[in-house]
C-alpha cells in the first residue's frame, strides 16, 4: 500500500467515526468511533492515558454536564469498561435539543485498573466513581475520597464482577 492509499483509507476510517469522535480526532486527541447505541447515541472509546484530556475537549465543546458514570463487566476473562455518558444543557425548555455523547474505557481485567478520576472537572462524579470503585474495582487517580460507598470497608472482592463468587457465610460486625 502506498503512502497516499494509507492516507485515503486512514480518512474514511475518520469519516466513518461520528462527528464528536472527528472533531477529538482533529484536536490530537486518539480515539475509536463505536457504533451509535439504538437511540442513536454517539459511543466512543478512549485509552486511559486520553481520558483527562478527551473530556476536558468534550467540556470545551459543550458537553457541560455528567449525566451518569459508572462500569460493568464484558465477562470472565474480559475486559473490565468505565463508561461516561455527558449531555449539553443549555436550556431546560429546549430539552428536545439536548446533544448526548458516551465515552467508554476498556481496561484489561489483568492489568493495572486504574484511570483518571473526573472530580476536578465534574464534582457530580464523585459517588459514582466511588460506586464503581466499590463494586468493580476500577481506581480512580486522585479521587478526593477513594473509598467503598455501599460495602463495608472490610469486604473483600468486587461483587459486580461477573466471576465474583459470594462467600458462604457472612460475619455480622458490630450491628447494634
Amino acid at each position: 500500500m502506498e503512502k497516499d492509499d494509507l492516507a485515503k483509507s486512514s480518512d474514511k476510517s475518520i469519516e466513518s467515526g461520528g462527528f464528536v469522535s472527528q472533531n477529538l480526532y482533529k484536536d490530537g486527541i486518539p480515539n475509536q468511533s463505536l457504533a451509535n447505541d439504538h437511540l442513536g447515541i454517539e459511543n466512543i472509546s478512549v485509552e486511559p492515558s486520553k481520558l483527562y484530556e478527551a473530556v476536558s475537549a468534550l467540556k470545551n465543546y459543550g458537553f457541560n454536564y455528567l449525566e451518569c458514570q459508572g462500569g460493568y463487566d464484558e465477562g470472565p476473562g474480559k475486559n473490565l469498561v468505565s463508561f461516561y455518558h455527558f449531555i449539553t444543557v443549555d436550556d431546560l425548555q429546549k430539552i428536545r435539543k439536548i446533544k448526548e455523547v458516551r465515552l467508554k474505557v476498556f481496561l484489561k481485567r489483568d492489568s493495572n485498573l486504574s484511570i483518571p478520576s473526573l472530580y476536578k472537572i465534574f464534582k457530580g462524579s464523585d459517588w459514582q466513581e466511588r460506586e464503581t470503585y466499590d463494586m468493580f474495582g476500577i481506581n480512580f487517580i486522585d479521587h478526593p475520597n477513594p473509598k467503598r460507598l455501599l460495602m463495608p470497608e472490610d469486604w473483600r472482592g468486587w461483587p459486580l464482577r461477573k466471576d465474583y463468587i459470594q462467600p458462604d457465610f457472612y460475619e455480622l460486625q458490630d450491628a447494634y
